[in-house]
């Protein structure tokens, strides 16, 4: 998955070491990047100890919001498949004493969405 997919809406695997690098003053000691995923310019980081969600604003981008959730603090998580009429997979991430989801992120038919979901599975399961 290329840069044309990120554009399109498709998550794409980014190296853990380059997220490292260019995120570190988010990072504490100890704390190491499992998975890192890309859809369009927001990011999903996996490190060993929470999830941090990287949301660029504006047209620019300059202006950016981080998200850190622990991963004990995920009640449930859902995973919406994209179907014939509805060009879309979403994926919808809650809090512990949330009604409403904190996260929810649309993603284009035929994106890697499964490969969240596992990494998602894998650390709140």
């Amino acid at each position: 998955m290329g840069i044309l997919d990120g554009l399109m809406g498709n998550a794409s695997n980014v190296d853990e070491k380059e997220i490292m690098k260019e995120y570190e003053q988010l990072f504490i000691e100890g704390e190491e990047v499992s998975a890192a995923f890309k859809v369009i310019r927001d990011l999903f980081i996996f490190t060993n100890k929470r999830l941090i969600l990287v949301d660029k604003q504006g047209l620019t981008g300059k202006k950016t919001e981080y998200h850190s959730i622990l991963y004990k603090s995920i009640s449930h998580f859902s995973v919406e498949t994209a179907g014939h009429f509805d060009m879309d997979a979403e994926l919808k991430i809650w809090i512990s004493g949330g009604v409403n989801p904190l996260v929810s992120k649309t993603f284009k038919k035929d994106t890697n969405i499964y490969d969240i979901q596992k990494v998602l599975a894998s650390v709140v399961v």
